[in-house]
């Protein structure tokens, strides 16, 4: 655990050093208007402390700060504020975790697959009553039924790298994102069968890269080559990294309090699958490293 928070630390201290650099080449002090005071951690320190909470696994972050951070990490930061005061920090790390996860993407590999995943503010029967996501989050329907809260649309490689993230409200239609998603990119991309648009995937074949999808039952057969299909079969490849995103780290949870701290914490559960991604052996399984 030492060893991946150096390594995490070294990770993130490196790019505020570049970040920091195109903060003042543009004239913003990011720090000093999100904040009053001097923040006591560097904004690197801040954004490992979060991302480090995502590999640790408490049942919630204020244990995990007072516990851990505190007491069994106390000689990492010595000058880690009280629990108040850097609930207060986390805003100012939601940029530069945006940041991170846009600079750090995943190889352009000319294979791709796409998906979706509910991210659910509260049980559907509290719908009305929800008052933190009130007017952002919306109610929409997956394969598994209805939900109240966001979606997180997601594209990888096939080697199961992150490429490029958005976040929607529930009702939105997941073939909405598809061109901006898969912006720039050439080859083949996978997905299930509500991706099926020939709209968009004429707009996508005039850039270079073709959607191939799942189809309905009443649908007519699209032939296909061997691998195209052999592909289409391994989409199982994104679920994984959603199951690993939602189970082994804390993408989200129906308890935040704040808007702005339930999407910092989101980012930066994709920020340490970034730093520590899944592996695919192979090409034929995943394993977790």
């Amino acid at each position: 655990m030492i060893n991946q928070l150096i390594l995490t630390f070294c990770r993130i201290d490196d790019f505020c050093i570049i970040y920091h650099k195109e903060l003042q080449s543009k004239s913003i002090d990011h720090q000093k208007k999100k904040v009053g005071f001097k923040p006591s951690l560097s904004l690197s320190e801040i954004m490992t402390i979060l991302i480090m909470y995502q590999a640790v696994r408490y049942k919630d972050f204020k244990t995990y700060y007072v516990e851990f951070i505190k007491i069994y990490w106390k000689h990492y930061f010595p000058t880690a504020p009280s629990y108040n005061r850097f609930v207060e920090l986390i805003d100012i790390a939601m940029s530069p975790l945006i940041a991170f996860i846009s600079s750090n993407h995943g190889k352009h590999t000319d294979l791709y697959f796409i998906d979706a995943t509910k991210l659910p503010v509260c049980h559907n029967l509290r719908e009305s009553r929800h008052k933190v996501f009130k007017g952002l989050a919306a109610k929409g329907k997956t394969s598994t039924g209805w939900f109240f809260g966001f979606k997180l649309h997601l594209l990888t490689n096939h080697i199961g790298e992150i490429i490029s993230i958005n976040i929607s409200p529930g009702n939105k239609d997941d073939r909405s994102f598809l061109t901006k998603l898969c912006y720039g990119l050439k080859g083949l991309v996978f997905g299930d069968r509500g991706y099926i648009s020939k709209n968009k995937a004429q707009l996508l074949e005039q850039q270079g890269l073709k959607l191939i999808t799942t189809l309905k039952k009443n649908m007519k057969k699209v032939p296909r080559s061997r691998f195209e299909k052999t592909m289409l079969a391994k989409r199982s490849i994104i679920e994984t990294i959603f199951y690993y995103l939602k189970n082994n780290l804390t993408l989200w949870h129906t308890r935040h309090r704040s808007i702005n701290n339930a999407f910092t914490h989101l980012m930066a559960a994709l920020a340490q699958f970034i730093i520590n991604p899944i592996k695919i052996n192979n090409s034929k399984s995943l394993s977790i490293k």
